[in-house]
């Protein structure tokens, strides 16, 4: 994939579809979201490269022409003049970078940006900044999903670890009961035994003295 080629870090998605994959963007330099870096999906369609990608952050942004609450992104060359002379490293290296530059607040996705590009540039300028840093200033694994089976695996073990003491536990405090009842039962007939033996002394007829003498 030219992509990888281009030293951009591609993740297959959850899905595992050869045309449904994640890249690493790095935002460009010289502009208000330098420092920021995202993670944007991909999806061939199966027409591709006659029919454009489908584009979206998946980190959030704020920017007039990207949906803040989807990702989307409004971009001409993507949505309604892409051509097939066009691949996915134009993407990346022209058309995001030149999106992030030159916004245009003409035909936003997102009015409250584009809104607030009008009438405060300073503020607006602010509040990319302080978005950046807030959302997209920490580097990160492309598959989260493996950070997430390598956390939830010990956890796992450890939960497993504590089952199998519990049942053992259980197993042993189980052992011990059945024992005490069976010393018990021991103990009973033991007693009972002893009694039995008192009874039958008590019943045994005595020699007679008379007989005895005569």
């Amino acid at each position: 994939m030219k992509l990888m080629m281009s030293n951009y870090e591609v993740a297959m998605s959850e899905s595992g579809a050869a045309g449904d994959f994640y890249v690493k963007f790095h935002a460009p330099k010289d502009s208000l979201y330098e420092g920021g870096i995202y993670r944007v999906h991909v999806t061939l369609p199966a027409t591709y490269p006659y029919k454009s990608p489908s584009i979206g952050f998946q980190t959030k942004i704020f920017h007039p022409n990207v949906d803040e609450a989807s990702g989307s992104v409004c971009l001409d060359v993507i949505n309604q003049t892409w051509s097939p002379m066009y691949d996915l490293v134009n993407i990346f290296t022209i058309f995001l970078p030149q999106l992030l530059l030159y916004p245009n607040a003409a035909d936003p996705l997102n009015g409250s940006a584009a809104a607030l590009m009008f009438k405060d540039p300073d503020a607006y300028k602010l509040r990319i900044q302080e978005h950046v840093r807030k959302h997209a200033s920490v580097n990160f694994k492309l598959a989260p999903d493996d950070d997430d089976d390598e956390e939830e695996a010990p956890a796992a073990a450890a939960a497993g670890k504590a089952a199998q003491a519990k049942a053992s536990a259980a197993a042993a405090a189980e052992a011990a009961a059945a024992d005490d009842e069976e010393d018990e039962d021991v103990e009973a007939m033991s007693s009972e035994d002893e009694a039995a033996a008192m009874s039958d002394l008590d019943d045994a007829p005595e020699d007679d003295e008379g007989s005895v003498s005569a």
